[in-house]
């Protein structure tokens, strides 16, 4: 999506509409050439909106926390139902990990961001293909975990769940027994690159659910916490795997926090429309961009900056 995103960041002067007809009409003749000689090899074309409705379909699979009664994935059940329970806050809820049970924030944001993302810009054919409802349930399904995962303005619960212990046991998240003790970020103890994350997820998401006259309000609230996620961020630095030591055998923070600083910026700057978000960004470009200025062979929950040079010439390219 960020290569597809970053081309229509660039794209040349229109031409002029015959050479655009010209065009049109020798790609459809080409398109049609292929599509005959594709029939004649296979019964039947790729089905990318079954591809799309069964991507979305794995993510319920991932589902921790009571189960709504819509639940499409019947072999799944209610799990997670204590966790936070033992720091007196409510953690139930959100997407477990990567065929385990631990619940990492700084993928699971990385995941809600780049599903927003998706959505905010091929809206349109996500609607098309029947799968509206589907793309906001599980972006939502994070959503509302990283809120209640926001206790105060400068706490965030970054994790819940034991890796190593976890992996020594394989059982079914229904009845698992391992450990549900929860990890938090605080202003003593910092994380700036899970907090930032999770403020691009929210404010990519809020654009998402602005869309729909009735998700306005909590557009608000999502926005309402990523505005406040970032100045806890950008206040209180460091890296959350210093913090939470736990974390750091799994998903080690090898860039750092400072392109999560500038990818939240630039989706806050996007969802909000206020040029203080991209000032920041600006102003703290040299400081903070140690990879945004040259070509990246890498963009992942780890590293942010190549869809960051993508959100930047997005920017750029709207106001020329």
């Amino acid at each position: 999506m960020s290569q597809r995103s970053a081309r229509r960041a660039v794209l040349p002067p229109a031409a002029p509409p015959v050479l655009l007809l010209a065009a049109a009409v020798l790609a459809l003749l080409s398109l049609a050439a292929a599509t005959a000689a594709a029939a004649a090899e296979a019964d039947a074309a790729p089905d990318y909106g079954a591809a799309l409705s069964k991507s979305l379909l794995y993510f319920e699979a991932q589902r921790s926390g009571r189960l709504p009664y819509g639940q499409r994935v019947r072999w799944r059940g209610h799990s997670g139902l204590t966790d936070g329970l033992q720091q007196g806050v409510d953690l139930v809820g959100g997407y477990y990990d990567a065929g385990d049970h631990v619940k990492f924030g700084l993928p699971m944001a990385f995941t809600v961001t780049m599903l927003a993302w998706g959505v905010v810009e091929f809206g349109d054919d996500v609607q098309a293909a029947g799968e509206w409802g589907h793309a906001l349930e599980a972006i939502k399904w994070g959503t509302d975990y990283f809120v209640k995962a926001h206790t105060e303005p400068f706490v965030y619960w970054a994790e819940v769940g034991d890796g190593d212990t976890d992996h020594y046991c394989w059982q079914r998240p229904e009845d698992m027994t391992t450990s549900r003790q929860a990890y938090r970020v605080d202003k003593d103890n910092p994380g700036s690159d899970l907090v930032a994350e999770t403020a691009a997820a929210l404010a990519a998401a809020s654009l998402v659910f602005r869309r729909s006259t009735e998700h306005h309000d909590y557009a608000d609230l999502l926005l309402r916490h990523a505005r406040q996620l970032f100045e806890f961020a950008d206040r209180y630095r460091g890296n959350y795997d210093s913090s939470i030591k736990q974390a750091h055998s799994f998903y080690t923070s090898v860039s750092g926090y400072r392109d999560e600083l500038l990818w939240a910026a630039f989706w806050l700057h996007r969802a909000t429309g206020e040029d203080a978000y991209l000032r920041y960004a600006v102003d703290h470009a040299r400081s903070l961009a140690g990879g945004a200025g040259w070509p990246m062979t890498e963009f992942s929950w780890e590293n942010k900056y190549a869809g960051l040079q993508v959100l930047a010439a997005k920017v750029r390219h709207q106001r020329t």
